[in-house]
């Protein structure tokens, strides 16, 4: 008699080993398999957000991260052309640093979870094409090593396998929200790089980051826009380090450091919603939603849908009709981070957001909460807004702020001879971008919206 198993997982990197390992320790017979080999490298903005740190923390899995001895990042400056902030993240659902573990490290550490949890592990094995029964996903035709073919089946077959997934191919999985992409990235990994806390640049057309790694080595991140990739990759060394040499004295110490790996750069960085599930399959991680990397939300966000895909799918084995909410859930999640991260992703920069940095200098006890935006653990539109805005000009000006690029202690004695005019410049938080992109005609670019039959295309400034 054929086996029908419960779930078939294809993917097995951070969303399909996180949902695997999450439904085989709900007793669940699952199949987890990958066409790589691991432990095995990809491309990876490396932070995981304190929403992701929280999950690992409550699966088990942020003492291991640990132990591998992945640094933790408690601090962070933050200086956008000028503007700088500096500040700890608060305390979130008992964590309060974020990590970026090498992927060869945290996909292979999740895959041994999986493991140990039950479900098995196949790698070297490709999903070739998807079984039906009576227009129902019912299995998976794999691939191995040998290069055989073998039949699967499974009562759900789940996608995750990335932003170009091809159980969401097979299953022609609806589109329903799109930007173009509008950014590329570069990074490297460097030892003997002097830092005492993460860092954040944003300059005229680029953003820098910098965090620690795995080994004692840091990662330095650089994103700009699209347009200018052709020119990047003529010599991308050359010009990777021209735009790092723009951040400070970032330059100066790269200068004496080692670059221990080749640098890694991609121009593929879509933006997109797919509908996430259908008759008898899911779609989780990239597979579903997909961003830039600039704001370095995907593996947090992959943890979240696997925490959530795994409860929709126990439900719907029991009978209950789960998939559903999984997808509001998870839109409701997503959206606002959506929006930010498609607006940072364009690199430009006008007066509101310069404001809006200027002012959180003057009341530094704000800074933890922009940290919390960007980490995810607020929804970006509810502290990059007007209201907060108000709120902050409203209130006595603080004189102990921290310094700004000219050694100023006020921290805006260089910002408030700015003029205050609509211009290019870096790519800041926009509190006119969140909640719904940005609108059309404010300032910093057109909006990206839904693209379903009878919806607004989506449209990018400049380009």
């Amino acid at each position: 008699m054929t086996r029908t198993r419960d779930v078939i997982v294809v993917g097995a990197r951070v969303a399909g080993a996180s949902t695997a390992m999450l439904l085989a320790r709900r007793g669940l017979d699952v199949l987890l398999v990958d066409r790589a080999a691991f432990p095995s490298d990809t491309i990876s903005s490396h932070q995981v957000q304190l929403p992701g740190v929280a999950l690992l923390n409550r699966w088990g899995l942020l003492d291991a991260i640990r132990e591998a001895g992945t640094p933790p990042t408690r601090r962070v400056r933050f200086d956008a052309d000028g503007t700088v902030l500096t500040g700890a993240f608060p305390e979130h659902d008992g964590v309060d640093a974020l990590y970026s573990p090498r992927r060869t490290l945290l996909d292979r550490l999740l895959l041994d979870a999986a493991r140990a949890a039950g479900a098995e592990v196949r790698e070297r094995t490709r999903a070739d094409e998807l079984l039906w029964d009576e227009g129902r996903v019912a299995g998976v035709r794999l691939r191995g090593r040998d290069g055989l073919h073998v039949d699967e089946r499974a009562r759900f077959v789940v996608g995750a396998d990335g932003k170009h997934s091809s159980v969401a191919a097979a299953v022609h999985a609806p589109v329903y929200r799109e930007c173009p992409t509008r950014a590329f990235a570069c990074y490297g990994y460097w030892s003997g790089l002097e830092m005492t806390h993460g860092e954040l640049y944003q300059r005229p057309g680029c953003s820098v980051a910098v965090f620690p790694t795995n080994d004692d080595l840091t990662m330095v991140y650089m994103s700009a826009p699209l347009r200018g990739f052709d020119a990047f990759r003529t010599d991308i060394e050359r010009n990777y380090l021209a735009t790092t040499a723009r951040c400070g004295d970032l330059g100066d110490r790269l200068a004496s450091a080692s670059r221990v790996e080749r640098l890694r750069t991609t121009p593929d960085q879509p933006n997109r919603f797919r509908k996430p599930y259908g008759p008898g399959w899911a779609l989780v991680g990239d597979a579903g939603v997909v961003m830039d990397s600039v704001s370095a939300q995907g593996i947090s966000n992959a943890l979240r849908d696997a925490a959530n895909l795994s409860e929709a799918l126990v439900g719907e084995l029991d009978g209950r009709t789960s998939l559903p909410a999984y997808q509001t859930q998870r839109d409701r999640s997503l959206t606002a981070m959506y929006d930010f991260t498609v607006a940072m992703a364009a690199h430009s920069q006008g007066w509101p957001e310069r404001l809006f940095l200027r002012t959180v200098a003057r009341h530094p006890d704000e800074v933890p909460r922009l940290l919390a935006a960007f980490a995810g653990v607020t929804r970006p539109d509810e502290f990059f807004g007007p209201r907060t805005l108000l709120q902050m000009l409203l209130r006595p000006r603080r004189r102990d702020t921290g310094r700004c690029a000219g050694g100023d202690t006020d921290g805006l004695a260089a910002a408030e001879g700015a003029e205050a005019t609509p211009s290019a410049g870096v790519s800041a938080p926009c509190p006119w971008r969140c909640g719904g992109g940005p609108r059309a005609g404010a300032p910093g670019g057109a909006a990206c919206g839904p693209t379903a039959s009878g919806r607004r295309s989506p449209s990018v400034r400049g380009r």
